[in-house]
């Protein structure tokens, strides 16, 4: 215990020490920022706002959004902060915190695109059954399901993590604070606990990408019967989530632009909802 008390802050080497880089990405980084929030705001209350909230994908679509928010905001106020400095000190309880939450959110959100994926498949393959199987009840088990399994990933990893006696060097070489980083900074054999933290991460991942290929070759293989007018108004509705499960992991600003710019039913709930007037005095009376 008293090997583990002797770092009680860690230093983040960050992403260059050149300060014009640093400069140009805390612009950059900052304009990525204002877009998350502003896209992902608008998604939020368009939703929310409207009768889209009773269907199952704009619900599974709001809740997305939203854990983009909270992703997001787990490691970019920190990292735009560290560029302006020039010693980035985090302390072992917020390393910890950081850890813990950005690997909670970032779960939920890969577990949300998972029942998304399902909601598509329930969509495609059995239409007529779709109301009854994709009840409020079910979306809400999915929702709940999808904290869940977020909350044991983040938990498996933050326990690991707590574990580790760190008695040397506090230098991370990386911008916010993960499990790897820190395993080489321990000052024990971390070989058997880098196992765990590839089994917790990599058996989730795993199971998700099996269960979306698995969605999906059956929503194309169903699709396949459709006429071709058919076949593309169910298939542009699946894309969109494959390409964000690998886009929301570099930067949640591309999922407003993806779910919007491709979906009608959203960019017209967008404008019913942000050009009523209604509305907007509702909002300057509170």
């Amino acid at each position: 215990m008293e090997d583990r008390n002797n770092v009680t802050e860690f230093i983040l080497l960050g992403l260059s020490t050149d300060k014009k880089v640093r400069i140009l990405c805390f612009v950059f980084f900052l304009f990525c920022y204002l877009a998350i929030w502003l896209g992902n705001l608008i998604i939020v209350i368009s939703v929310s706002c409207s009768q889209l909230i009773t269907q199952p994908m704009y619900f599974f679509l709001n809740c997305l959004a939203l854990s983009d928010l909270f992703y997001t905001s787990t490691v970019t106020p920190k990292l735009m902060t560290d560029l302006l400095l020039e010693k980035k000190v985090i302390s072992y309880k917020n390393c910890m915190t950081q850890l813990f939450t950005t690997h909670f959110f970032g779960g939920i959100e890969v577990f949300i695109l998972t029942g998304m994926a399902y909601d598509r498949y329930v969509a495609i393959c059995k239409p007529l059954h779709y109301a009854i199987i994709m009840n409020r009840q079910r979306r809400h088990s999915i929702l709940t399901a999808s904290g869940a399994g977020g909350l044991l990933h983040s938990l498996g990893l933050f326990l690991l993590a707590i574990v580790l006696p760190f008695c040397g060097p506090n230098e991370i070489d990386h911008y916010f604070c993960d499990v790897y980083p820190l395993l080489k900074l321990a000052c024990t054999d971390t070989h058997k606990i880098g196992l765990f933290v590839i089994a917790n991460s990599g058996l989730m991942g795993l199971g998700i990408f099996v269960v979306l290929m698995a969605s999906y070759i059956l929503i194309l293989y169903k699709v396949h019967t459709y006429s071709a007018e058919s076949r593309h108004k169910a298939l542009s509705t699946c894309k969109d989530k494959v390409f964000t499960l690998f886009y929301t992991i570099i930067v949640p600003m591309l999922n407003p632009l993806i779910y919007t710019l491709r979906n009608m039913e959203m960019k017209n709930s967008i404008r019913r909802v942000w050009c009523n007037k209604r509305f907007w005095e509702g909002r300057l009376m509170i």
